[in-house]
């Protein structure tokens, strides 16, 4: 079976993650690179070993999330389904078992706002773990004065952390925002189909999802 320690140090596959971070920094998005990815791939973890999912379900999960952003190489557009091809490509010359490559490649595929649906466990905990990344090290820009909103909403966050309650059937979503930076109708104006979508995952995933910012919660 292919590993996520053989995805996660194949020399095709963090070039193409780094690349595809490259070409986001030209066009003035916040970091989609290796932190991006670790911090996607530590959530899914959590979110589905919290759940008592299997080893291997865990695993290619942490797979899915190193990979999801890959498509960002091709162009920003569509890059879900951009990535879910080039997965594709890269797990099957690997010789990964085409029932975990559809895993996979669906997960990724469905990532994404507009076009995502948790279509498998999977996809749910990927959304979950993607959009929950909102913090300050992911702005690139150094000049406060020239931020725009997804600079000034990601430098504004403070701090970020997904829960799952004790009786595994609520997920929280807690920030701390700097309102000095971003106003918290801002991140709404930005986030708030993202955080629908993560409702949706919740809910393939038996949970209830809730947003809560500096204390209070929002859904």
């Amino acid at each position: 079976m292919v590993s996520f320690e053989q995805v996660k140090h194949d020399p095709a596959i963090r070039a193409y993650v780094k690349s595809a971070d490259s070409s986001l920094k030209a066009l003035g998005y916040t970091e989609h690179s290796f932190a991006h990815a670790g911090k996607a791939v530590a959530a899914c973890e959590y979110i589905l070993g919290t759940l008592g999912f299997d080893k291997r379900t865990v695993e290619i999960a942490k797979i899915a999330a190193f990979m999801h952003d890959i498509g960002n190489l091709v162009n920003r557009v569509d890059h879900s389904q951009s990535g879910a091809v080039m997965a594709f490509r890269l797990l099957d010359k690997m010789g990964m078992e085409p029932e975990e490559i559809a895993l996979i490649v669906a997960a990724i595929g469905n990532h994404d706002e507009g076009t995502g649906v948790p279509v498998n466990e999977i996809a749910a905990a990927l959304i979950l773990a993607d959009k929950s990344d909102v913090r300050r090290s992911r702005v690139r820009n150094s000049d406060v004065s020239s931020f725009d909103i997804h600079d000034r909403v990601n430098y504004s966050a403070t701090r970020s952390d997904l829960q799952i309650n004790e009786g595994k059937d609520e997920i929280t979503l807690s920030l701390e925002v700097d309102t000095k930076y971003s106003s918290v109708m801002e991140y709404f104006e930005i986030f708030l189909e993202r955080m629908l979508l993560c409702r949706k995952a919740a809910e393939r995933l038996g949970m209830q999802f809730h947003l809560e910012i500096n204390d209070q919660r929002m859904l």
